[in-house]
């Protein structure tokens, strides 16, 4: 049995937590005592400050792998700590440095990190990685949202995660490709309504979450786009308009603060899902390209929803299981490439993108496939 530490136990670290302690010894570590009194007596709860790097080091002395899963502004300094101490890390982390700026790193230590290692990023990369080994590419787009089965006015939207982290979906500038060269897009760019079978109308609109793919895979048109009810994008951007997600702090009443994290505060109520809420997470990959000297065209299709029997949401199941999908391949001796990999690198290989799909379809996250 091996043993694994997950950093984080919020949301989605529980759930890896749990999922992972069906087969191996797992400890999860937060400092948020409510979180750790969520976890079930398969898992064992430690209490830990993660901002403390020491702390960190004694904590995964003993582990075979670390599952990272502290928010984005702790994950760069966090892996770093991990890959110093010798350990192998799969992270969800999506922090917003370039991952491989820590690669030389992780290859004098010879350890593996693998990095945005969720849905989105995280799966579609698994998928388009599967495909880039097979075929010439040509077009490739990603789309992906979560979103509540209730829509309640204003914003037809509730957020899984810090409603701060959501919030940056609307501020980050959007790096896309066309015809070959990086174009940076204005975030909520582009907004087109699509139609998905059972859920009806959405809005997509440009997003930055192509990340690794801009400097892994050389295809001449790619775009990342999220998903949301229609008319969010447009409120989004005139609260933008306003200020109201700002960085650049104010003074008000001889206090200095930053807009969004007033903004953040304010919305995270309204944004937080009620225990047992019915949700969705949505997601429509389309990769085109030549393939054995033939057009070919491939959209894979995902429409997961809140779990009622093991009361389980589809964000922690889609973004959580692909990341212990990969965390028992590679305890399995199926992945072993030392250095930085994102999740690309994990579909390049039949027996390893096999294992993703089937390890996900395993715990009901089916990811359809339509093959013209």
């Amino acid at each position: 049995m091996k043993q694994i530490i997950v950093l984080g136990a919020g949301m989605v670290g529980r759930a890896m937590a749990v999922d992972l302690a069906q087969k191996h010894s797992v400890t999860a570590t937060d400092i948020n005592e409510n979180n750790l009194a969520l976890l079930p007596a398969s898992v064992n709860p430690v209490r830990a400050d993660l901002s403390d790097q020491n702390r960190i080091c004694e904590l995964i002395a003993g582990a075979d792998l670390v599952i990272g899963a502290v928010p984005g502004f702790m994950g760069f300094q966090t892996v770093k700590t991990v890959i110093e101490s010798g350990k192998n890390i799969i992270d969800i982390s999506f922090f917003p440095e370039d991952c491989f700026d820590l690669d030389d790193l992780a290859r004098k230590h010879g350890v593996m990190a693998v990095v945005d290692c969720g849905v989105a990023p995280g799966m579609f990369n698994i998928i388009l990685g599967y495909h880039h080994e097979r075929m010439r590419i040509e077009n490739f787009v990603a789309i992906c949202g979560g979103l509540p089965v209730k829509r309640t006015m204003p914003f037809q939207y509730k957020a899984p995660f810090s409603p701060v982290d959501v919030l940056e979906i609307y501020t980050r500038p959007a790096k896309i490709v066309v015809n070959g060269k990086v174009v940076v897009a204005p975030a909520l760019s582009d907004v087109e309504e699509m139609e998905i079978e059972e859920i009806g109308t959405l809005e997509a609109f440009n997003t930055d979450g192509l990340r690794s793919l801009l400097r892994t895979v050389n295809i001449p048109n790619m775009k990342e786009k999220t998903f949301r009810y229609p008319g969010h994008a447009r409120m989004m951007e005139q609260l933008r308009s306003m200020g109201l997600f700002s960085e650049q702090e104010i003074t008000v009443r001889g206090q200095r603060i930053k807009p969004v994290e007033f903004t953040g505060a304010l919305f995270f109520p309204q944004w937080k899902y009620a225990p047992g809420e019915e949700e969705f997470t949505v997601m429509r990959i389309v990769i085109e390209g030549t393939e054995n000297g033939k057009p070919r065209r491939y959209q894979y299709d995902l429409l997961d929803r809140y779990d009622h029997a093991t009361k389980t949401s589809s964000m922690e199941r889609t973004t959580g299981y692909t990341c212990t999908a990969v965390a028992n391949l590679v305890l399995d001796g199926l992945y072993a490439q030392k250095g930085i990999s994102p999740p690309e690198f994990l579909g390049k290989e039949q027996k390893g993108f096999d294992y993703i799909i089937n390890y996900l379809r395993d715990r009901r996250v089916y990811y359809k496939l339509k093959a013209d």
